[in-house]
């Protein structure tokens, strides 16, 4: 699949370009629909997607290489040579910055494409560019392009950077809304039938004369928040078509959804805080599926209590209404999403922090207020799944520590996993030298050695009480070993395990045997002799 977008980005290029000309601001022929050209070119390629184009495929193929002819002159390539000079002539311009070989570009070019289209058939008068910053990189800063893909829009020459949804729909709420329309108002059936046609998720309001306090509070949040449409109108007959159940409210909000609970109605007060509130705890589906599109806004959600569900797509589908039903529960409290583990890119960097394998359906939770993880170990079905949910929210449920296998023997370096940590460190008599490392690191293997060396020195010492110990922090966790660099070392006395002294690990073997002497007060020197395989190095 990776592969086959690599190597569709040129065709991507392509449509970017068919659909942002359809979305400039010059005319088409007296002839053309731009909403019809758009449908035609996405419909070509979702079938080249999936591999489908059969004869008459290849035909509708011909009539989107026919608009790309038609409509070529228009399109606004910028360069190093007119790139500020667009900004500067155009007193609206939305711009493209991209790069031939970045992946994400390519996946953002044809909803890019749809936003321009979209727009254009809205009227709007937005102008719209590409550039090439990899090959006009002198453009791009000019310009403000610093990475790629970059969606900015200028306004009388002041940017504006866009860093929401890669999504038609976002795009163009927010594109709108930064020209000059944060509201749309709709006053007939008609319009608000068509506005339904285009529209999937937008906030609603009802007011008699569009003026009062709360209709200026209903404005402010419409214009600070850059995802939702909002849409206003003093109708009631218009409102029940967009909000069904709406009652005989002379003044009203409501969101709406394409989703399970798709009308969402509006209960506070009308301030521009509590307004934002409600469409930020509200936009989201019950179930959220996670995509690279919309990491950031999961990761950024004011929901801090998130549930994800890591699974096959078939093995989901078995677990899907439960699931809502109990997200349905815990609504505005607990964000639901799901992974589907065949994204491997997805899915891993979440099952790594666990140390798990995607082998069977997984319910994980994190607090992100916290930085704390939590893995659902009981079968999933509702009545666990609803426990565990509000054993989260009352702050009993145990956070998680991935942790090895405890390990059946103990050698002269005793291996420590997370499930063992407390008895073997912080529950030991013996004093504790802790050696945290972890496979990738450059530095350890080295210390290991010198390690191993001490272990053997201090092995004869009974009256020393001092033990050697390893903890791979890769795949082990604990509340109370919180480490940011490997390797590091650590010596816990037996009289204090809460403040363990750490060791420098550019101190040589004498020293490091110095050290831990002093620090244990290990009392006559000449009683201790070392091996005589490390005596000269010590």
């Amino acid at each position: 699949m990776r592969a086959r977008r690599l190597l569709a980005a040129g065709a991507m290029l392509l449509l970017f370009a068919v659909a942002a000309v359809a979305a400039a601001r010059l005319d088409l022929d007296d002839d053309g629909d731009d909403s019809e050209v758009l449908d035609e070119l996405l419909a070509v390629d979702d079938e080249e997607e999936r591999g489908e184009l059969d004869g008459a495929g290849k035909a509708a193929g011909g009539a989107a290489a026919e608009a790309v002819r038609r409509a070529q002159s228009m399109v606004l390539v910028l360069d190093n040579d007119n790139a500020r000079r667009a900004v500067e002539e155009n007193a609206e311009l939305l711009l493209l910055g991209y790069a031939p070989w970045c992946e994400r570009s390519a996946q953002l070019m044809p909803r890019f494409a749809e936003a321009a289209a979209a727009l254009r058939a809205m009227g709007s008068a937005v102008a719209f560019a590409k550039l090439d910053g990899e090959r006009y990189p002198k453009a791009a800063s000019a310009v403000g392009v610093k990475g790629f893909p970059t969606v900015l829009l200028f306004v009388n020459g002041t940017e504006h950077q866009f860093t929401g949804l890669h999504t038609k729909d976002a795009i163009v709420t927010w594109v709108r809304k930064r020209t000059g329309a944060p509201v749309i108002r709709l006053q007939s059936k008609d319009s608000a039938e068509e506005f339904l046609k285009k529209e999937q998720t937008f906030a609603v309001g009802l007011f008699k004369n569009f003026e009062g306090a709360e209709y200026e509070e209903f404005v402010k949040a419409a214009m600070s928040e850059n995802e939702v449409q909002f849409v206003e109108t003093n109708d009631m007959n218009v409102a029940k078509i967009l909000f069904p159940g709406i009652a005989s409210e002379e003044q009203f909000l409501g969101l709406v959804k394409t989703e399970p609970e798709k009308f969402e109605k509006f209960n506070g007060a009308f301030e521009e805080k509590a307004i934002l509130q409600f469409v930020e705890l509200n936009k989201f589906p019950l179930i959220t599926v996670f995509t690279e599109l919309n990491s950031g806004k999961v990761y950024g959600s004011p929901i801090k209590m998130q549930v994800f569900t890591f699974a096959e797509a078939y093995d989901f589908e078995d677990l899907e209404s439960m699931i809502e039903e109990i997200a349905r529960e815990f609504k505005t409290k607990i964000m639901f999403i799901y992974v589907d583990t065949a994204e491997e890119k997805l899915a891993k960097p979440f099952l790594t922090l666990y140390g798990l394998e995607p082998e069977k359906p997984t319910v994980t939770a994190f607090d992100t207020s916290k930085g704390s993880k939590y893995l659902m170990e009981a079968e999933i079905n509702a009545k666990n799944l609803q426990k565990f949910c509000l054993s989260l929210l009352d702050g009993t449920l145990p956070p998680y520590f991935r942790s090895e296998p405890v390990p059946e023997e103990k050698g002269l370096i005793e291996k420590v996993v997370g499930r063992t940590f407390d008895s073997s460190v912080l529950e030991s008599p013996h004093n504790v030298f802790l050696e945290v490392h972890a496979p990738w690191c450059v530095d350890c293997e080295a210390i290991s050695k010198n390690v191993e060396k001490l272990a053997k020195h201090f092995n004869d010492l009974d009256h020393a009480n001092l033990k050697f110990a390893r903890i791979d922090a890769s795949v082990n966790e604990h509340p109370k070993l919180q480490i940011n660099n490997y390797p590091t070392l650590l010596l816990y006395p037996a009289q204090d395990k809460s403040n363990p002294i750490k060791l420098s690990k550019k101190l040589n073997l004498k020293d490091m045997a110095k050290f831990i002497k002093e620090k244990l007060q290990i009392p006559d020197v000449k009683t201790v002799a070392p091996a005589d395989n490390v005596k000269d190095e010590l």
